[in-house]
């Protein structure tokens, strides 16, 4: 058996002649046959420094590396926060709480669910930016989107608004 050197180690290692006729022979073990499939570099995280392979498709579109989802979220709570948010509104839009404060009870207007998984606050004159407490009530999913979009809907919980 001819003796031949591997690619990615340069050992000496035995390979049979119909391996090399056939296009192998080529690396000493699957250790190094796998290592050579990889093109990408090892980077150390950005938030804890651990070290993680990424492959060149991710080096190319990310500047700061990360060795999971968990350390991602913990740099993106630390930047895209309150103004920097792409969202924020100028802190006007903050009402969900405004209910709850102010201890109205959970109880969808119309149809007087009481499941809170399903109610949202609802502005009664359809501007978000008037967050006073008598512009605000609980509705459930299924009442919220029909006072969207009926009339007759909207009317049943108009109530002059002070």
């Amino acid at each position: 058996m001819p003796v031949v050197r591997c690619k990615l180690c340069n050992r000496r290692f035995y390979a049979k002649p119909s391996w090399i006729k056939s296009g192998g022979g080529k690396y000493c073990s699957r250790k190094c046959q796998y290592a050579s499939y990889r093109k990408g570099r090892v980077v150390s995280c950005f938030i804890c420094g651990k070290r993680v392979y990424k492959s060149p498709r991710y080096l190319k579109r990310a500047t700061k590396h990360f060795c999971s989802k968990s350390c991602q979220t913990k740099w993106r709570n630390t930047i895209f926060i309150g103004s920097k948010h792409a969202n924020w509104k100028e802190g006007r839009y903050a009402y969900r709480s405004v209910l709850s404060r102010h201890k109205i009870p959970r109880l969808c207007k119309l149809c007087k669910t009481k499941d809170s998984r399903i109610l949202a606050v609802h502005h009664i004159d359809m501007d978000h930016s008037n967050n006073r407490l008598s512009n605000l009530v609980w509705l459930c999913h299924n009442c919220h989107f029909l006072v969207h979009h009926y009339d007759i809907e909207r009317k049943k919980i108009m109530v002059p608004v002070a």
